[in-house]
């Protein structure tokens, strides 16, 4: 497991983790990050695991970790609320709106679902168990307290929780439903598409025609992007898709047209009292 970050959640973000090359730290971080980081040492904003905090004249062994607060970016504001469904002790469930990220990655930081409700909340060890696609919308869970975080995180992992999508397509298509899409999936660092490959299938799915252009889809796996990529295969990509079947640049400040896919519920034994425990999204697809 790893060890608590020694510094703590700070307006909703906790700190970036840092693994060096070695040599002096002021330097590398300087050649790295360029002057705002090394001013960052010099004002003692950066500390080691054990907590010491770093000066100008620091120097680490290879694959040691420092830990400092990032600037913020520029973010476009997500114009969207994020209900809560339950809250107790132990967990938080929301319906999470579409062009909203999970978690801090990349250029969205401050605007995702749990630097947002880690302020709203004034929950600093707020977690999410699992995640849903920043485009994607619905059903969400968090846990509250890090004593409960590898129970429910492991639930996820084994595949113990009963997932359920609604999608909706434009495209017509011949296939003939209900079916089970299998295939091998993988998302390369650096790429934004997923792709399928030859090999042992890593990610399943089960899609159902509910007319309309609706389809509830019950993922057995959960491959980024698994969805959207199986979809695009059957000839009925999800509307409102930029990724699949060809990327299409989209404005970050244009919300107009969500991606259709609604995380609808999720269903599962409470991995610390046994108790059944189903949550279902109140939102509705725009095409439906």
């Amino acid at each position: 497991m790893r060890r608590p970050a020694p510094l703590p959640v700070r307006d909703g973000l906790g700190p970036a983790r840092v693994r060096l090359r070695g040599g002096a730290v002021l330097v590398e971080l300087a050649d790295r990050f360029g002057a705002d980081a090394a001013e960052k040492v010099l004002n003692g904003e950066v500390v080691t695991a054990d907590g010491s905090v770093v000066t100008a004249a620091t120097v680490l062994q290879p694959n040691s970790l420092v830990y400092l607060y990032r600037d913020l970016p520029d973010e476009v504001p997500v114009p969207f609320d994020i209900p809560i469904l339950f809250r107790d002790d132990d967990v938080v469930v929301v319906d999470k709106p579409h062009f909203l990220a999970t978690m801090p990655r990349g250029r969205h930081v401050a605007e995702t679902a749990l630097v947002r409700l880690r302020r709203e909340l004034e929950l600093p060890e707020l977690s999410p168990a699992h995640r849903l696609d920043r485009l994607t919308a619905g059903v969400l869970l968090f846990t509250t307290r890090r004593e409960v975080r590898g129970a429910y995180q492991t639930m996820f992992a084994r595949g113990e929780v009963a997932k359920t999508y609604l999608a909706h397509s434009s495209s017509a298509s011949e296939q003939e439903f209900p079916i089970t899409v299998q295939s091998r999936i993988v998302k390369r660092r650096g790429c934004l598409q997923a792709v399928e490959e030859p090999g042992e299938p890593n990610a399943e799915t089960f899609v159902e025609y509910l007319g309309g252009g609706r389809y509830r889809l019950s993922p057995r796996t959960g491959r980024t992007h698994q969805l959207r990529l199986h979809m695009s295969r059957l000839g009925v990509p999800i509307t409102g898709d930029p990724l699949y079947p060809r990327v299409v640049e989209v404005d970050p400040a244009d919300f107009s047209a969500p991606l259709e896919l609604l995380a609808q519920s999720l269903e599962f034994y409470d991995p610390l009292t046994g108790v059944h425990r189903r949550f279902s999204s109140e939102r509705t697809l725009a095409g439906t």
